[in-house]
């Protein structure tokens, strides 16, 4: 699965700080780490287990800033099956 322009508008959205934030998104469960600034930085995409675990794929957020801040380098990386 490829992350689309609907979920990558999702994923640029600030959260709480630190958190792991878990959603609803088209029928897929999505569950993600958001760094410091309250960026989603970890993203599992998939279903839910009995366990409350996402089984399905794994993308890790490349983020680049600057001295003071300007993003640089912002992509995500697919990271093989969550399990």
């Amino acid at each position: 699965m490829s992350l689309g322009p609907a979920l990558l508008k999702l994923l640029d959205k600030k959260y709480a700080p630190l958190t792991m934030v878990e959603q609803k998104f088209k029928g897929y469960d999505l569950s993600f780490k958001t760094d410091v600034d309250g960026l989603p930085i970890l993203l599992f995409i998939g279903k839910r287990d009995e366990g409350g675990n996402v089984r399905g794929e794994r993308y890790a957020r490349r983020l680049a800033k600057d001295k003071e801040g300007a993003v640089i380098k912002d992509h995500w990386d697919f990271k093989g099956k969550a399990s």
